[in-house]
């Protein structure tokens, strides 16, 4: 594409995009009206948040903690839980997405081969984490085992998908080199392809585990254990306060967690190494700004 098309691209895709919105909206008042349905909703269900959530539950009585009552609320158990849920299946996806992105890696394996397993994780990445969680809500019950599996399940195909595409951008010098050496497809996978990959294979499960701690939240509302079970809970009797005072503390724990989860990321990738683009050069090239 010639400079002139990247200067008008831009422009004419926002077009486009306004273009089939306004194709899809049959009413346009509705947004007009939207913001004052919000206010009066706010003001008498919303807020003020009900903090009680922070209370020790009364039943079943916490005993873990006798000398912090925080740690025995609702919101301190749904978060931890949350974390537990999302730290788990983070694992058991890494473990198990790593060899099959091995395989799904057309620069390491036949046409055949790499098609098939990238039929796999478009599989498992096809539905929702939530669907998933109905799903093994119905085959192992309620509560935490359902929601580490779904979230497995998604993790799989999500975290696969990035490995793949990561190990093919490795350089083809490395892999010749170990073809010249006569080395094995599993020896090239465990003595080249991961260890020249493994910063960015650690930062893509960093990166997981913060998705899945956000993305926790919603697979509690289908029962699937963690903080979202609270919130479907207080949803079912209209008690808003309680769910935004939920939606709040979840609100803050991503937060931190985005912060460390940045930390964490920046010892594993050349991060500061790299000067930060503008904004405007994502959608202007450089020559033209």
């Amino acid at each position: 594409m010639s400079r002139g098309g990247w200067v008008i691209a831009p422009p004419m895709i926002l077009l486009g995009c306004f273009w089939l919105m306004d194709g899809m909206v049959d009413d346009w008042g509705r947004l007009s009206r939207g913001p004052g349905n919000l206010v009066v909703f706010f003001n008498e269900s919303l807020w003020p948040p009900d903090w009680s959530i922070l209370e020790p539950r009364s039943y079943p009585v916490c005993t873990a903690y006798p000398l912090v009552d925080f740690t025995c609320s609702t919101a301190w158990i749904g978060m931890v839980e949350t974390i537990k849920i999302a730290f788990v299946s983070t694992v058991f996806g890494v473990l198990i997405s790593l060899p099959i992105s091995i395989l799904a890696s057309r620069n390491l394996n036949s046409a055949p081969v790499a098609h098939t397993a990238r039929i796999v994780l478009a599989a498992f990445r096809s539905l929702p984490s939530i669907i998933w969680a109905i799903f093994f809500v119905i085959l192992v019950g309620l509560g935490p085992l359902s929601g580490i599996l779904a979230m497995t399940i998604y993790t799989v195909g999500y975290l696969g998908k990035l490995q793949y595409e990561s190990i093919e951008g490795m350089s083809i010098v490395s892999l010749e080199a170990a073809d010249s050496m006569g080395l094995t497809k599993i020896e090239k996978a465990l003595g080249v392809v991961i260890p020249e990959q493994a910063n960015n294979l650690i930062s893509q499960a960093i990166f997981m585990f913060e998705y899945n701690v956000r993305h926790g939240t919603v697979i509690g509302i289908v029962g699937a254990g963690g903080i979202g079970y609270y919130i479907n809970l207080y949803l079912k009797f209209l008690q808003y306060d309680k769910v935004i005072a939920y939606l709040i503390v979840i609100f803050v724990v991503v937060v931190i967690i985005d912060f460390l989860s940045i930390k964490a990321r920046s010892q594993f990738n050349e991060e500061g190494d790299v000067s930060r683009p503008k904004w405007l050069s994502v959608l202007i090239p450089s020559w033209a700004l």
